[in-house]
C-alpha cells in the first residue's frame, strides 16, 4: 500500500503543464516574417502567443483545453495532458467494452455521471480533439466514433465549438477519401452503449481500488516523465536561435515529419485506395508558383519545415532554368514558404489532389533562371 510521500509524489508527478512547447519547430520562431497565428486565434484566454521568434505559453493563464495543439500545423505545440498516447490506450481500453463504438467525452459532460467512465475516453475540452486518432480509429475498423459534449452553447469556452466540428469534417473527408466506411458524429449525448447502468456498483468499485489505481498512476506519471524527457532530448535547446536554426549543407533550415500527418496517412493508406478526386483539408497543402513573377531565389525551399518543398537534381531537358520538387503528403499547411517568398508568387492552396497525396514521386515545378545580382538577398551560396 503507498503511503503519503507516495501519494504527494503522485500529485506533483500528474500537477504538470498541459502542453510541451518544442520551440524550433515553430514557424514564427523560424522566420519572423511568418503569419501564422493558428494557436493564437485559437487559445480563449490569450495564453498563448508566438511573435518575434519566439513562442510563449502563460501556464498559469492556460485553461488546459487542447485547441492550440490541434491547430499548430508544425506540432511546435504537444499534448501532455492527456498526451496522444494515453488518450488512444484510454479509448482502447474502452472498445473492450463498447465494441465496434469508440466514445470521447469532454470533461463537463463526464461530470454528469450520466456516462461510465469505463466506456468513454475523457479529455479536457474536445478541441483537444484532432484527426489522427479518429481516422486510425477508422482504418481499425470502429465504424462508429463518437464525441460526446456538454452542450457547448451553454459552456464558457464554447468558442472553440467551431474547431471541434471542422476536426469531425476533416476526419470524415479524409476517411471517404479512401472509400472508409466508419463516420465521426459529434452529440450532447451519450450513446446507449456508453451509458452509466449502476452508478452505486461503480462508486464502490471505485473506493475499492482507489490505493491500487493511485500506484497505477505513479507508474504512468513515471512513464509520462520519460515521454517527456524523450521530447526534449529531441528538441534541444542550445546556445542560441541562430545555433539552433542554423543553414544546413543543403541549404536549408533544420527539417522535420509531424507525426500526427504521417500517422493519418498510415491509416488512410491501410483503408484503401483513393475514390475521391481531391481533399479540401487544412492539414495538408498544395503549392502553386507563378513563374512570371518568380525570380529563384530558393527562399521558400530554406524555410521549408518538412523538406516538403526542396530543390531538384532533375534538369530541364532545354537547360533553361530549373525545378522544384514538391511532395504533397510532406506539406503541413504552415505557409511559411509563401510567406517568406520574396516575390510573392508562391501560394499554399488547401484543396489537395487525392492520388498527389499518396503519390511516392514529387511534383516537379519549374522555375526561370536566376536573375540576382551578388550581394542581393538570398544569393547566399549554398552547398549543391
Amino acid at each position: 500500500m503507498p503511503n503519503l510521500v507516495d501519494i504527494v509524489e503522485v500529485a506533483e508527478a500528474l500537477e504538470t503543464k498541459a502542453v510541451y512547447l518544442a520551440t524550433d519547430r515553430c514557424t514564427v520562431v523560424r522566420n519572423r516574417n511568418s503569419k501564422c497565428t493558428k494557436c493564437t486565434d485559437a487559445c480563449l484566454v490569450d495564453a498563448v502567443h508566438a511573435q518575434k521568434n519566439k513562442l510563449e505559453l502563460d501556464f498559469d493563464t492556460c485553461i488546459r483545453c487542447g485547441a492550440c495543439t490541434t491547430v499548430c500545423p508544425t506540432e511546435a505545440l504537444i499534448p501532455l495532458d492527456p498526451m496522444d498516447a494515453d488518450l488512444a490506450g484510454e479509448v482502447a481500453s474502452a472498445l473492450e467494452k463498447t465494441g465496434e463504438t469508440a466514445v470521447f467525452a469532454c470533461a463537463r459532460i463526464a461530470s454528469k455521471h450520466v456516462g461510465d467512465p469505463t466506456k468513454f475516453a475523457e479529455v479536457p475540452c474536445l478541441a483537444r480533439m484532432e484527426e489522427s486518432i479518429l481516422v486510425k480509429l477508422a482504418a481499425l475498423g470502429i465504424e462508429d466514433i463518437v464525441l460526446v459534449d456538454g452542450v457547448c452553447k451553454t459552456c464558457k469556452y464554447r468558442a472553440t465549438s467551431a474547431q471541434t466540428d471542422k476536426t469531425v469534417e476533416d476526419a470524415n473527408q479524409l476517411i471517404e477519401a479512401v472509400g472508409g466506411t466508419a463516420r465521426v458524429r459529434r452529440t450532447s449525448e451519450f450513446p446507449e452503449v456508453a451509458l452509466l447502468q449502476d452508478a452505486h456498483q461503480l462508486l464502490g468499485e471505485s473506493r475499492r481500488g482507489w490505493f491500487f489505481k493511485t500506484r497505477e498512476r505513479a507508474k504512468d506519471a513515471t512513464v509520462k516523465t520519460v515521454e517527456v524527457v524523450a521530447l526534449k532530448s529531441n528538441n534541444q535547446v542550445v546556445a542560441s536561435l541562430r545555433d539552433r536554426l542554423k543553414i544546413s549543407d543543403e541549404g536549408t533550415l533544420p527539417q522535420f515529419n509531424p507525426e500526427r500527418r504521417m500517422e493519418i496517412l498510415n491509416a488512410m493508406y491501410e483503408m484503401g485506395e483513393p475514390v475521391l478526386p481531391e481533399i479540401d483539408t487544412r492539414l495538408f497543402g498544395y503549392v502553386t508558383i507563378d513563374t512570371e513573377k518568380c525570380n529563384a531565389c530558393n527562399m521558400c525551399t530554406v524555410f521549408c519545415t518538412t523538406g516538403a518543398l526542396s530543390k531538384s537534381k532533375e534538369k530541364p531537358e532545354d537547360g533553361e532554368g530549373s525545378y522544384l520538387e514538391f511532395q504533397a503528403a510532406d506539406c503541413v499547411q504552415c505557409n511559411l514558404c509563401q510567406d517568406a517568398c520574396l516575390k510573392k508568387c508562391l501560394t499554399v492552396e488547401t484543396v489537395v489532389p487525392t492520388e498527389e497525396l499518396f503519390d511516392f514521386e514529387p511534383r516537379l515545378i519549374w522555375i526561370p533562371k536566376s536573375n540576382r545580382k551578388p550581394g542581393m538577398l538570398g544569393s547566399t551560396r549554398y552547398k549543391k
